[in-house]
């Protein structure tokens, strides 16, 4: 059976071949006008505004300031791939450089092959559970495995032990897929039940047997046209009670109606990747609200924008971005294309390739691909219904996983419920960005003198609970350490003598410490990492060339040649067409001559897969249909080979001299690199305290070499930047250094998991209130604000500068269909050549009347006689027996050959 894809591209091949080509070409007059196309496939309002809204996007956000943006649309019908070919083709014909769309599968893999074959940028929308890396495409959708893990980290922290799935459809199982993993007989048991096995609407048998079941933790995955009527009768059944706990897969959620729900406190959770109080979301949202609403009213901020609309309009702004980076200030013309003609364009695949580089800050939050170009970094908000609507109580992110900030600290008495006319006396030490001096004229005093994140964090939370507060400065920066005789010096002792109220800084939160004094709620989470030089630029290979393709492509595509080749000599001799009379002026030669020789196959394959061609004409159905999958399967490689080719060209390959702790462990002597991390810090009590092996060897090393233990951050990081000098140090403070030194960068990720807090001694009475604030900014976006105007916006001057990536060369998994199309065919064509052969028996036998298994036998017989390129030629005249032995009495030889009436020694020629 052929695959899907091989379909589609023997669909477009046929297309093409049967079509016109023009000779010349009209230029567009409109050469400073750019144009977008987009295939939608029901008539849809929203999603047309939508694009045309996108232009007044790109307009304001000045993506391409110098050239006039238009946009296309087509309707097409639902997985109906030959119409989705002829609107896209409509659009070709209208200018546009890239297509949005179309979100059915079918229709989808269509216009996916024509993208391809005339170098579009088709740029998708859709969840797509297939997603493969192409060089003219591109999914804005969240890549769907790392989507599902969202779901099973809500489950995990939920701590559902059994719930039952309810899904609307076989694309749900695919979303479901990771949940169905977590089942096991000794722990999560899980329970799959369809929504609606017949389309019929009614979804109320399914919901009665779940709650009959007993059940009371439910997931629904459920298309957004469908969800409120699910939730309304499972509301009507008895399942929206306080009994039961909800959470729905779509990221459409906040979008529909929930009023009727507010208050039957159910606990219903879900995920968005759209924030409704992001600006540019509510002019999207106040734009289709005064489209589709007749009267004044005002539009609920952003809550009706849904996903597949935010984007398109983020598609044409990445579109937009990506191809005034080509072009720039040069007059550019563009030109539109036919169907009907073989041009294609130039800029599709960069446009592709330059979006696949771009971080983008769309509607859907921060847009930016990996290196296999799917979206797998990305934010969600995790959304919770209560009598207020939808609130955001968490968030989750692919490096950090789920984050929830509902809970909130124990009750605390009433009589300590406020800190207002209270004054603190807050210790921190002059440490960037967390606390430092102003630089101002005249010299400042008393709070105003300093500036910084903890010291704006200090701010807003004293505005907030309303007490006063004053900086006391900690001269040697030490944060804390404990004595052997149990007393600790550092900030840390300071809060316990009662010189202070408050520390703050990079104050860590430790096991150790905690003993000692309470900590807020961390107002930020980090980890240790490594800070080093960035890697240097990896010297072109001898064998460069070779880098597009993996290995196991190499060696298959040398399998692949040699196959193809012996198939085309085997079935060059099988079939009848392929024997021909080399002397054209003799009418009834003696003998036949097949041009398929061993030497000659092996010729015209390679001269194929070399694009050079040959002398050699097949003639016969099957030595055509192995000739033509051939060529067809040079033309895909050739042209993956081409693409991936520039773009190892273009890429900077690093030169890394280690990429994880363990690597430096191993290689840190014979490399000469030395590492080290700031004394007596949190840091260097990780890895004294860590029973990991790899982190023994460093402290070890760090313990023996006290020298390469800097007393300050600082020093560290000016060591890293001038020599072969490893520095552990915790991953926020390493953010804001590669920010102001752009020759460093941090190698690795996270080693751990803790946080940042405000220390106070024991059992202090003010903790709660001070978490509680702490908690409250940090669901603001206060803190995250703070620190992007620390950490980005203050001083920061490496901002604009992205790390280049290597090209990764293309494995087997990438072209493995071309390979099985290739098989498909040369099996074909086998069968082809034994069926024409079977027909020239037949006709053969029956014309000259012998058995027709005995003709068979010799015409395999002379077929498979590898030795010769000639073949006997039956005459048309066969003498009797009696008439043979009369002419030849010695007719030894000849009675060999009286069957095909030809001498022995034009047998021997």
């Amino acid at each position: 059976m052929f695959p899907r894809v091989s379909f589609y591209c023997i669909f477009l091949f046929v297309f093409f071949i049967e079509s016109k080509c023009q000779e010349d070409e009209e230029e567009d007059p409109n050469q400073n006008i750019v144009r977008i196309g987009a295939l939608f496939e029901v008539d849809n309002e929203e999603k047309q505004l939508a694009l045309n809204l996108s232009v007044q996007f790109v307009l304001t956000q000045g993506l391409l300031p110098n050239y006039q943006l238009e946009t296309l649309f087509e309707v097409t019908k639902p997985d109906h791939p030959f119409a989705a070919l002829s609107s896209a083709c409509n659009l070709l014909k209208g200018g546009a450089l890239g297509i949005i769309g179309p979100p059915s599968e079918e229709n989808a893999n269509a216009v996916q092959s024509l993208c391809d074959f005339k170098e579009i940028a088709l740029i998708q929308t859709r969840w797509d559970a297939e997603q493969q890396r192409d060089l003219t495409s591109l999914n804005l959708y969240p890549y769907p495995p790392v989507l599902a893990r969202v779901f099973v980290d809500i489950v995990e922290a939920w701590e559902w032990k059994s719930f039952t799935i309810l899904y609307e459809n076989k694309e749900g199982l695919f979303r479901i897929s990771e949940l169905l993993r977590m089942y096991n007989s000794s722990g999560h048991t899980i329970v799959v039940r369809q929504l609606d096995n017949d389309n019929s609407g009614d979804y109320r048998s399914t919901l009665k047997e779940v709650l009959k079941s007993g059940q009371t933790h439910f997931i629904i995955d459920c298309s957004i046209d469908n969800l409120n009527e699910v939730l309304i009768q499972a509301q009507q059944v008895g399942l929206i009670s306080s009994r039961f706990n909800f959470i729905i897969t779509n990221l459409d959620l906040h979008t529909i109606d929930l009023e009727p729900f507010k208050y039957a406190e159910a606990n219903i959770t879900g995920v968005r990747l759209l924030n409704p109080e992001n600006s540019l979301v509510k002019v999207i949202s106040t734009a289709i609200h005064n489209h589709n609403s007749q009267e004044n009213s005002e539009p609920p901020p952003g809550w009706t924008v849904q996903l597949d609309v935010a984007l398109i309009i983020d598609a044409v702004g990445m579109f937009s971005a990506a191809l005034n980076q080509i072009v720039g200030m040069e007059n550019v013309k563009f030109k539109a294309f036919d169907c009907e003609t073989e041009d294609n364009s130039m800029f599709g695949l960069n446009i592709i390739t330059y979006m696949k580089t771009l971080t983008f800050e769309g509607l859907s939050g921060i847009i930016k691909f990996d290196n296999k170009g799917f979206r797998s970094d990305f934010s969600l908000d995790v959304v919770e219904l209560n009598q207020d609507g939808l609130i955001k109580i968490g968030d989750w992110n692919s490096t950090e996983g789920l984050k929830i900030s509902r809970v909130y600290p124990e009750a605390i008495p009433t009589n300590e419920l406020s800190l207002r006319n209270r004054t603190f006396v807050v210790i921190t030490a002059l440490t960037a960005p967390y606390a430092m001096m102003k630089k101002s004229e005249p010299k400042l005093t008393g709070n105003d003198q300093y500036e910084g994140f903890g010291i704006d964090l200090i701010k807003e939370l004293a505005l907030m609970e309303g007490f006063s507060y004053e900086f006391k400065i900690r001269e040697d920066k030490a944060n804390g350490q404990k004595q052997p005789n149990g007393e600790w010096t550092g900030m840390i002792g300071e809060v316990l003598s009662k010189s202070a109220d408050l520390a703050i800084v990079d104050l860590t939160i430790t096991a150790e410490r905690v003993e000692a004094v309470d900590f807020t709620s961390p107002f930020m989470t980090l980890g240790v990492s490594i800070l080093y030089r960035k890697p240097t630029k990896a010297p072109p290979s001898f064998f460069s060339f070779a880098s597009p393709f993996g290995n196991d492509v190499w060696i298959t595509l040398s399998g692949a040649y040699l196959c193809v080749s012996l198939a085309l000599f085997i079935t060059g001799r099988l079939s009848p067409s392929e024997w021909n009379n080399p002397f054209p002026c003799i009418e009834e030669p003696k003998y036949l001559l097949n041009q398929f020789s061993l030497r000659n196959s092996f010729w015209f394959t390679i001269g194929s897969l070399m694009q050079q061609g040959s002398e050699i004409a097949p003639i016969a159905i099957s030595t055509r249909m192995v000739a033509g999958v051939w060529w067809f399967f040079t033309l895909i490689m050739v042209s993956s080979y081409t693409a991936n080719l520039a773009a190892f060209l273009t890429a900077d390959t690093p030169l890394t001299e280690f990429s994880s702790v363990k690597e430096l462990a191993e290689k840190a002597e014979r490399s000469g690199i030395k590492y080290g991390a700031k004394a007596g810090g949190a840091t260097a009590k990780f890895f004294e305290t860590s029973e990991n092996p790899y982190y023994k060897k460093i402290w070890e090393y760090m313990a023996s070499h006290p020298e390469d233990m800097p007393k300050e951050n600082i020093d560290g990081v000016e060591r890293a930047e001038r020599e072969k000098y490893a520095f552990f140090m915790e991953s926020t403070s390493i953010e804001y250094e590669i920010q102001r030194h752009c020759n460093l960068s941090q190698v690795g990720g996270k080693l751990d998991e803790k946080g940042y807090g405000i220390a106070m001694r024991k059992n202090s009475s003010y903790r709660h209130i001070l978490s509680t604030a702490v908690l409250k900014l940090q669901e603001s976006g206060k803190i995250t604000e703070l620190k992007r105007k620390w950490w980005e916006e203050r001083g920061a001057q490496c901002t604009g500068e992205e790390a280049s990536q290597e090209a990764p060369p293309l494995d087997l998994v990438n072209v493995s269909g071309i390979f099985w199309v290739t098989v498909a065919g040369t099996v074909l064509a086998f069968v082809f050549v034994c069926i024409e052969m079977v027909l020239y028996v037949f006709r053969v036998s029956l014309r000259y009347k012998v058995s027709f298994l005995h003709e068979l036998r010799q015409e395999i017989k002379h077929c498979f006689a590898f030795d010769s390129s000639t073949k006997p030629v039956r005459q048309k005249l066969m003498p009797t027996p009696e008439e043979e032995s009369e002419k030849c009495p010695e007719n030894g030889d000849n009675k060999i050959n009286s069957e095909y009436g030809f001498k022995p020694e034009i047998m021997r020629e």
